[in-house]
């Protein structure tokens, strides 16, 4: 007899969303509930620009992420070598009319 995993999710990714967004720029910002990530499409020149998407974590889930990222960075650069950060440009504007960033 066959055993089934319990612990298996199914995730279905529509067209849409494997399509993508692009982002170059993300605005985080949190409560003391919830951690509020805007990513946004800034184009050279252009002197306003819509957030493209938001996303809501839980503090946990946040710092779940950061994990996340911190170790594919690793692995990505173990594989492709470091990579270059780059400063911001100064006179940045980082506010949208939102709430001020926290990251």
């Amino acid at each position: 007899m066959e055993e089934q995993n319990n612990n298996q999710l199914n995730i279905e990714l529509t067209e849409e969303i494997a399509e993508g967004i692009y982002s170059n720029l993300a605005i985080i910002t949190h409560s003391n509930s919830e951690f509020v990530i805007d990513f946004i499409k800034l184009m050279p020149g252009v002197p306003k620009a819509k957030v493209k998407s938001r996303i809501l974590l839980t503090p946990q889930h946040a710092k779940r992420l950061m994990k996340a990222l911190k170790d594919n960075i690793s692995k990505f650069e173990q594989a492709h070598g470091s990579i270059k950060d780059t400063e911001m440009p100064s006179g940045f504007p980082l506010n949208f009319g939102g709430p001020t960033a926290q990251a």
